[in-house]
Parts: structure tokens; C-alpha cells; sequence
């Protein structure tokens, strides 16, 4: 369930109660006067999420700014059947609620550049010592996740700066995982803390730098599990499986130059090449599905 809030002035008032009555999945409609603008009224209003696109609409079409209203997500705890399907079957898809979350998540952020490195380190230890516990622990750390459903949301709206710029800071973060690993890798070797000999392709990880059939299957699958979980802001638990896609390559590809081995780059950097574009698509593709089947369900008698 969503919830709106907003204060208006004494001329729009009248047509924005209006447009929230007249609004199907909108209800419990409160006007109110501002207790702090003179002339002005608060509405409050409950959502339900399938009609939040066409609310946000309807509010912009009365020339309401973005600073006089907030729609904001509520917990349902009763009755927990409806609102866990929704009207019509709907399942509580709003579109204005991906968009704001794949613009937040959009820009190479300080907390996602921190993040980012701070899974490359572990990744990169993970792959010099095969320790899949250590890629695992970076696969948990690692945002990619974010940037990457943000670029399927932007080519799915028709933003193309959008999904542009989200695929900038999805290559930045992925690009500084191999220079953090190379660099790693290079200094652990320049101070004699790699084994003698060590060579990144018998490290037991060496399968990173190999494609077959299960590459495209675990990226496809992965690219769903991404738009599904970043839709219902699952993305902290669902992130560690998208990344197994990502960090691993990532850090085996850096390894593999910062250490000499880089005769293993090539088939590191097309495991990680094949993993984002699949990503991408599956992940498009789930999202394009789901807007068709709400505007269906929508459209439909009740």
C-alpha cells in the first residue's frame, strides 16, 4: 500500500479532491486545513500501488510541484489478503516506484564506489588463496546489482540517459574491481606475499576465465531473480546471487594482469562481458512482461 501526502493552495484544492476521488485504488481520502500555510489544504490518501502511476500523473496535470506532495510505502498488516494481491490480482507493481529507485540508484555514488572496492579486495584474496568463502563474502558487499537494474528500467522507459548513465556506473564499479585486483595482486607479488610460482590459472577459481552453457543459463536466471528483487526492495538478499556473475570474473580478470597470468585475461574479461549484457536483456525483458501484464490487468473488467 502506498500513501500519499500533500498541501495545496486554495485554488488547486478543489481539483485535486476531485481527481482523488475520482481515481480508482485510491481511498480513505482526508482533506484537511494546513496547520501552517494559510490557504492551504493537506490531502491524505491511501494507494493502491497499480494506481500510483496515473495518480502522479494526474497530480502533475494540476501543476502540483514535486516539493508539495510525497508518496510514500506503508506495511499493510490488515486485512493481509487484499492488499497482498490487490485489486484485480494486481501485485502491487508501481512504475513511478521502480523509476524513482533505478534514478537514486543510477550515479557512481561514495557508498557505491566504497562498496565496490572494498568487494574487489576480498574477491581478488579470494581468487590468490581459492577461497570461495572470500567470494562469496564479496559477492554480499558488492551494489552491482543496483546499477544493473537500473539500466534495464531506463531502456525499458525509453530514458536513454537514464540507462546510460546507470550502465557508466555499472562499468566504472566493475572497472575498478579489475584495477583494485590487478594493483592487489601486483603489490602482494612485488613484496613476496604470492606463493612462488603462483599462476592465477591454477588457482581452483580457474573456471571464472571458462564459458559453457551454464555462463548463459546462471546470467539469464540471474537477470530475473535482479529486476524481481529490485522491484520489491529485496536487492540486499538477492544481491549475492547476481553478483556471482559479476565480482568473481571482475576480480579473477585483475588478478590475472596484476599478477603476470595475463594470458587468462581474455577468457576472464568474455566470462564477464557475457554475464552484464545477459544480465541486461533477461533483466529487460522480466520488466517489459510485468508492464504488459499490469496495463492488461488494468485495462480489464473488474
Amino acid at each position: 500500500m502506498l500513501r500519499l501526502r500533500s498541501s495545496v493552495d486554495a485554488a488547486r484544492a478543489p481539483h485535486l479532491g476531485a481527481a482523488l476521488r475520482d481515481l480508482d485504488g485510491v481511498r480513505r481520502v482526508v482533506e484537511q486545513p494546513d496547520a501552517v500555510l494559510a490557504d492551504s489544504t493537506v490531502f491524505v490518501a491511501d494507494v493502491e500501488p497499480a494506481a500510483a502511476d496515473q495518480l502522479v500523473d494526474a497530480i502533475a496535470g494540476l501543476g502540483i510541484g514535486a516539493d508539495d506532495y510525497v508518496l510514500t510505502r506503508v506495511e499493510v498488516v490488515a486485512p493481509l489478503h487484499r492488499h497482498a494481491i490487490g485489486d484485480r490480482g494486481i501485485d502491487g507493481f508501481a512504475w513511478v516506484e521502480v523509476m524513482g529507485q533505478a534514478r537514486a540508484n543510477s550515479r557512481p555514488l561514495a557508498r557505491y564506489l566504497a562498496l565496490i572496492n572494498v568487494a574487489a579486495v576480498i574477491a581478488a584474496l579470494g581468487v590468490i588463496t581459492s577461497s570461495s568463502i572470500l567470494i562469496v563474502g564479496a559477492m554480499a558487499v558488492s551494489p552491482d546489482l543496483l546499477p544493473i537494474c537500473a539500466t534495464c528500467v531506463g531502456i525499458v522507459a525509453g530514458r536513454e540517459r537514464l540507462a546510460a548513465r546507470a550502465f557508466a556506473t555499472l562499468t566504472i564499479g566493475l572497472g575498478g574491481v579489475v584495477v583494485t585486483a590487478a594493483v592487489l595482486a601486483a603489490l602482494l607479488k612485488l613484496f613476496g606475499f604470492l606463493p612462488d610460482g603462483f599462476r592465477v590459472e591454477d588457482s581452483a577459481l580457474s573456471t571464472l576465465a571458462h564459458t559453457d552453457y551454464s555462463t548463459v543459463l546462471i546470467a539469464l536466471a540471474a537477470g530475473v531473480a535482479a529486476m524481481l528483487s529490485f522491484e520489491t526492495r529485496a536487492s540486499a538478499a538477492v544481491g549475492v546471487a547476481i553478483s556471482v556473475t559479476t565480482i568473481p570474473a571482475s576480480a579473477y580478470l585483475g588478478v590475472a594482469i596484476g599478477a603476470g597470468g595475463i594470458g587468462n585475461a581474455d577468457g576472464a574479461l568474455l566470462v564477464l562481458a557475457i554475464n552484464v549484457v545477459l544480465l541486461i536483456v533477461s533483466g529487460t525483458l522480466t520488466l517489459m512482461v510485468q508492464r504488459r501484464l499490469s496495463s492488461r490487468r488494468r485495462s480489464s473488467p473488474a
